[in-house]
């Protein structure tokens, strides 16, 4: 009797491996179609309305943070995991794989785009001065021989100096380049580790004044500040994925749809 029953256990069980192979299969094939389970996005955690933490809850807050779990959405992403990101690591983290892109005020740059590919842009903005009132400081040609404090990692300081250069108010030569900062001849632009500590710095007179984009900037704007009617640079920002990737073509296409519906012009109402 037991002989008779073994071929049926046999076939049983490979009926049963069978099956599990093919739920193996499928699920293997759906995690390939939306790219995986997880849309890892790398996010600031300190500019107030785009992307915040709140270390209490551990959650993160803003336009951006809701575009990425939009997108994650129309991508067919189960979840979405968020790190912090700065503009010093970002491009390194993006570049190893530690994140799938970047949601992170990364504005669209050639420079950039040697490295990356961007989505369609979400937001435009302008790279601006800010200055404490008492400096008075009321015309971009008062920034010659000034120090001025810009968020390292940032690209607030070459835009800048090409700004100051086409208008005459500093020379063509750069002095010195280091990681504290950029003697250009005429102004010294210092680089400084967080927009904390860089409006804690402007309100101290450490630097003379602030080059920030401008929605970042309302962020620390004050009875006591300026904002100079100068405006530096256009910066548009766009989703950054990794050079000739299939996320690319996917996130593209999503950002597009999300401008063409109008989520993007809600999301930014939401905001303000």
């Amino acid at each position: 009797m037991g002989k008779g029953r073994k071929p049926a256990l046999v076939v049983v069980a490979a009926l049963v491996l069978a099956m599990v192979l093919c739920l193996v299969g499928c699920g293997s094939t759906q995690l390939s179609d939306s790219g995986q389970g997880t849309l890892r996005v790398g996010v600031r955690d300190d500019i107030m309305n785009f992307s915040y933490l709140n270390e209490r809850t551990g959650k993160y807050y803003g336009l951006e943070v809701d575009i990425a779990e939009e997108l994650a959405n129309r991508l067919g992403y189960a979840d979405v995991e968020f790190s912090t990101v700065t503009p010093d690591d970002r491009k390194e983290r993006l570049l190893n794989g530690e994140v799938d892109c970047l949601v992170a005020c990364y504005s669209i740059a050639d420079s950039r785009l040697e490295n990356f590919d961007f989505s369609p842009a979400y937001y435009t903005d302008g790279t601006r001065v800010m200055v404490e009132n008492s400096s008075m400081i009321a015309d971009p040609a008062q920034l010659g021989g000034k120090t001025i404090g810009i968020m390292s990692g940032s690209n607030a300081g070459p835009l800048l100096a090409i700004k100051l250069n086409a208008d005459g108010i500093i020379g063509d030569n750069i002095i010195s380049n280091d990681d504290a900062g950029t003697q250009y001849e005429g102004v010294y632009v210092k680089k400084i580790a967080s927009y904390a500590e860089l409006s804690q710095e402007l309100e101290e007179g450490t630097v003379d004044a602030a080059v920030m984009d401008g929605a970042i900037a309302q962020g620390f704007m004050n009875d006591e500040r300026t904002l100079l009617d100068y405006n530096i640079a256009e910066q548009q920002y766009g989703i950054a994925t990794q050079k000739g990737s299939e996320l690319s073509g996917r996130v593209a296409e999503a950002v597009q749809g999300m401008i063409d519906d109008g989520t993007i012009a809600a999301l930014t109402d939401k905001w303000n």
